[in-house]
């Protein structure tokens, strides 16, 4: 992976919150670039890259349904090259709720964060 061409031209789409953390999102060309920082140290994070085809299919084959975890995703998308596990999942919601295109559902108090895809 070419971190020049990564980060060249990225812009700002929007943030999602997580359980812990915030997730900001950066939209490149032909991926999406998922960052956040630990609240104790704001000066350390991580950061995700997400392909855009990844973020479409979940978007095509979830549209319109509500109660989704990043579990079901990786589930029924799992013989896909997008997901390698729930963690790629989680982070293809956080780009639908960053892009307005998925809410956090807050009437689940488990520990996994719900879904409402638009």
């Amino acid at each position: 992976m070419n971190v020049k061409n990564l980060t060249k031209g990225l812009k700002y789409k929007g943030e999602a919150e997580g359980k812990r953390q915030t997730y900001y999102v950066f939209e490149g060309s032909g991926y999406y670039f998922v960052i956040s920082f630990k609240k104790n140290d704001p000066n350390t994070g991580n950061f995700n890259v997400v392909e855009s085809d990844a973020v479409e299919y979940v978007l095509k084959k979830f549209s319109g349904s509500n109660g989704i975890t990043a579990k079901d995703v990786f589930k029924a998308s799992s013989k896909t090259r997008y997901f390698y596990g729930d963690l790629e999942a989680l982070n293809v919601l956080y780009v639908l709720v960053a892009t307005n295109r998925a809410k956090v559902d807050g009437r689940y108090k488990s520990m996994a964060l719900y879904f409402n895809i638009k």
